[in-house]
């Protein structure tokens, strides 16, 4: 099993955490992602994502104000959690040792 369980998505969602930084909240994420991948990205996909991940104490959340623009509702605002931080130089680690360990003749076509 692996040490910091993190599928693609979750990945992608987690780095964009770290780029808005002060403004990830769940639309501007879903905006950025995308408008940096150009791929689409679900309401319901990207809340079910930021709600796994706290569970798994990747991220962290707070309440920002309440407007009138949302009904009264806050924007809830994420950051990543050290034990966040972790799974993703994990996987970063991962990904680099294997691209390091592919001989650079099976790139030859």
């Amino acid at each position: 099993m692996k040490k910091y369980p993190l599928g693609e998505f979750e990945e992608v969602v987690l780095l964009m955490v770290g780029v808005l930084y002060d403004e990830a909240y769940g639309v501007a994420i879903k905006n950025k992602i995308e408008e940096q991948l150009g791929r689409k990205v679900s309401v319901g996909a990207m809340q079910s994502a930021l709600r796994r991940m706290e569970s798994k104490n990747y991220l962290s959340s707070r309440k920002g104000e309440a407007n009138t623009e949302r009904g009264g509702r806050p924007k809830r605002y994420f950051t990543i959690t050290a034990h966040g931080k972790k799974a993703l130089e994990y996987n970063r680690d991962i990904r680099l040792e294997l691209w390091r360990n592919i001989p650079g003749t099976a790139f030859e076509f």
